[in-house]
């Protein structure tokens, strides 16, 4: 069996749709069930691929990731960091890793700010098998059905209506996919731009771009509030991957206070008496006062809420 030995983990965006929850972290280190968002993306390609090395790219609060592996490693698997001063978007930031990608051996990009726990070898075998230049993972349903697949000779024919505006079969991308080496003669040295600008460019020269639906478990983009909610609730809901505890066996909760299934509180925070409490994200130390009532509110690090608030972020 062949195992995926390297991931490019896309962790340099701005976060700014996710503000101000990204206003001090970058938004892969933005806590999911009290654990970096990151992590579960790490923990799903150990598990499912093998990976043994990541390579993680930074631009928006650096140092935070140094905070998060001090030793540059997670549960035994070197992590290396490659800062942008400037973003260069996802071609660029291949670009800047080509001395660290394998020279002859297919390599896993994953978005930094999805949380899923769809499997991944089939794609990836089906990838190796095929000959692909490329293979994007896709799923039927999704709120940018973006991509034009023909599940008859597996290939992409489209991206963003570029190529073919009108073509029928629309997909959502998962921001997970797989590249032969032969991929990084499509990245233009020293250009800032997307890497799907190269995808269109190797499907006009003719190179087997291809795609592979995956429709089996579950898969959320945290870019915004609301959907980072709806991500945390998921959790508890069919959510097939270890998570570890949504509340944390370091925070204080008053023995009046009330919490749902699908809320979480991290270490040092703090609920008083008579709190209430669904539906939302308490961080690590964060207080909650005697008395308040939250519905879907976020509640940072160090925070402090009171009173009855709803869809609110401290």
């Amino acid at each position: 069996m062949v195992e995926a030995k390297q991931a490019f983990i896309l962790g340099a965006g701005l976060g700014t749709r996710l503000r101000p929850l990204t206003e001090k972290l970058p938004k892969p280190l933005v806590p999911v069930a009290n654990r970096p968002l990151i992590t579960f993306a790490l923990d799903h390609l150990i598990e499912d691929l093998g990976t043994e090395s990541f390579l993680i790219n930074t631009h928006h609060c650096p140092e935070e990731y140094d905070k998060a592996f001090p030793d540059c490693s997670y549960h035994g698997h070197e992590i290396a960091f490659r800062h942008e001063p400037t973003l260069l978007d996802t071609a660029g930031g291949l670009d800047n890793i080509r001395d660290w990608l394998p020279g002859d051996l297919s390599f896993v990009v994953y978005n930094g700010d999805i949380l899923t726990d769809m499997p991944l070898r089939a794609a990836w075998e089906h990838h190796l098998a095929s000959g692909n230049l490329v293979t994007l993972i896709l799923r039927t349903a999704g709120e940018e059905l973006r991509v034009g697949f023909d599940p008859d000779s597996g290939r992409i024919v489209d991206m963003r209506g570029v190529l073919q505006p009108e073509w029928p079969h629309r997909f959502q991308f998962t921001g997970i996919w797989f590249a032969s080496p032969d991929f990084m003669s499509y990245v233009r040295p020293g250009k800032i731009e997307s890497v799907v600008l190269c995808f269109l460019e190797a499907i006009k020269a003719g190179e087997k771009i291809g795609g592979f639906v995956e429709d089996s478990g579950t898969w959320s983009d945290l870019g915004e509030r609301e959907s980072y909610l709806n991500a945390l609730a998921s959790l508890g809901k069919g959510f097939t991957r270890p998570v570890g505890g949504l509340i944390s066996p370091a925070a204080e909760i008053d023995p009046n206070a009330k919490i749902d299934d699908i809320s979480s509180v991290g270490p040092g925070a703090k609920v008083g008496s008579g709190c209430v409490v669904s539906e939302s994200a308490i961080w690590e130390n964060a207080v909650l006062e005697s008395g308040t009532r939250l519905e879907r509110c976020i509640v940072r690090n160090g925070q402090i809420a009171t009173g009855e608030r709803k869809a609110e972020d401290f």
